[in-house]
Formats: C-alpha cells, sequence, structure tokens
C-alpha cells in the first residue's frame, strides 16, 4: 500500500508570520469582540498548532492588545489617510467627520467599547487603549492648529476642539450595540455640527468640502461664514 504524500509545510518568516497572527486576531476582535481571542482560536483560523502561536505571544492579553492596535492604527489611517495630506486641513477634517456618519465604522465602535470595558482589567489593554487615544486625539488637534493658521478655522484652540469632537464621537459610539438605535438627522449631523459652531463655519460647509469637487463648480477657498447662512452671504 502506497503511503499518501504528506503536504509541504511552508515555514513563513518570523515577521511575517507574527504579522499574519495580529491581522487575524483584529478580525476576529472586530467581528466579535476581543474576548474571543484565544491562541486556539487563531490557530484553527490559521490551520496551524497552538503552540506556534503561543511562540509569539505566550501570553494571549499580550495579542489582545496587539490586535486592538492594529485594528485602531487602521481605523486612524483610514479616517485621516496620508494619502490626503496635500489636501486643504477644512477637507481632510471634513472627510474624517463625514466618514464616521457613514455606518461603516460601526464595528470598530463596538471595539473601541469592548475595549475601554476590558481595559479595566488587563493593564497592558489599557497602556494600548491611552496610546491610541492620544495618538488620534494628537493627530485630530494638529489637523485643526492647521487650519487655524490656514485661516481656514477661527479658534486658537486646536486641543479643546479636539476633545469635543473626540467626546462628541465617542458618545455616539456608546450606542454601537444598540440595534434599535433612534433614527434621528441629529446622530449624524451631530459631530459636524459641533465641528462647524466651534470652528466658525457655515452649516453645511463640512458635507460640502467632503464631497469629491464639481470640475463645473468654483470652490470657496476658505469654506468660511455665518452659521445658519450660506457662505458669503
Amino acid at each position: 500500500m502506497t503511503s499518501r504524500p504528506q503536504a509541504t509545510r511552508i515555514r513563513k518568516p518570523p515577521a511575517e508570520r507574527r504579522a499574519e497572527i495580529v491581522r487575524t486576531a483584529a478580525a476576529i476582535a472586530l467581528a466579535e469582540g476581543l474576548e474571543r481571542i484565544t491562541l486556539r482560536r487563531i490557530a484553527d483560523e490559521l490551520g496551524v498548532r497552538p503552540g506556534l502561536i503561543g511562540h509569539y505571544f505566550p501570553a494571549a492579553d499580550d495579542l489582545v492588545s496587539e490586535a486592538f492596535t492594529h485594528a485602531a492604527t487602521d481605523e486612524r489611517e483610514s479616517l485621516l489617510p496620508p494619502g490626503e495630506h496635500e489636501l486643504p486641513p477644512v477637507e481632510r477634517l471634513a472627510r474624517f467627520l463625514v466618514r464616521l456618519t457613514d455606518g461603516a465604522y460601526r464595528d470598530l465602535s463596538r471595539l473601541w467599547l469592548n475595549a475601554r470595558h476590558l481595559s479595566r482589567f488587563k493593564p497592558g489593554l489599557r497602556s494600548a487603549v491611552n496610546t491610541q487615544e492620544s495618538a488620534t486625539r494628537t493627530a485630530l488637534a494638529d489637523l485643526v492648529e492647521e487650519g487655524h493658521r490656514a485661516g481656514d478655522f477661527t479658534t486658537d484652540d486646536a486641543l479643546g476642539v479636539a476633545l469635543h469632537l473626540l467626546i462628541t464621537i465617542d458618545g455616539l459610539g456608546a450606542y454601537a450595540n444598540d440595534d434599535t438605535q433612534l433614527d434621528h438627522p441629529a446622530l449624524d449631523d451631530m459631530a459636524i455640527a459641533t465641528a462647524e459652531r466651534l470652528l466658525g463655519l457655515a452649516e453645511g460647509t463640512l458635507r460640502r468640502r467632503a464631497a469629491p469637487p464639481d470640475p463645473g463648480e468654483r470652490p470657496d477657498p476658505r469654506g468660511r461664514g455665518t452659521r445658519g447662512k450660506p457662505t458669503g452671504s
């Protein structure tokens, strides 16, 4: 009887394998929650032995922290893409806020709720949450400060505006687990309206500036105006 040839297992470079483990754990965290990350679950997803996962992450809590960091970093880079750095600050802020209202980030809102709760009991995760909060706060404050220097925004308190916006966004995210959430336009526009009020922008400016420009329309370079009135009125 001829024995069946065994499939050759390809040994991945350590850095590639580690990154694959973290990506897989982040995907599970987004879909099911950080509590579902175990060495055995990741091993099953990747078709390897749990011992291999344990070689890279002897403590599951370390993998939980890295999975959250990976997801939160991806979130920040998708909301404030490095490739948009050359756009005017008002347009980058507009895209950031409008992207948050389109529903695509609900899983990430759930993940943040999950991480903040678990961080009470997991020091490593608490440190990761604090680091990601600081990075997002700094990125947003820097964007507001850049807009102030460019004359787009009236505020001279960039950090204060960033805190207002992030607390508003977090407050809205607190409802991410509520599938029967009240459907009202105020929920979609709350963070946007807050930003326009704090930055001295006319109502509707940020949604208008978030949209791709109409080739036949001459853009308003500043987007400034009195709240509630068309720009230039």
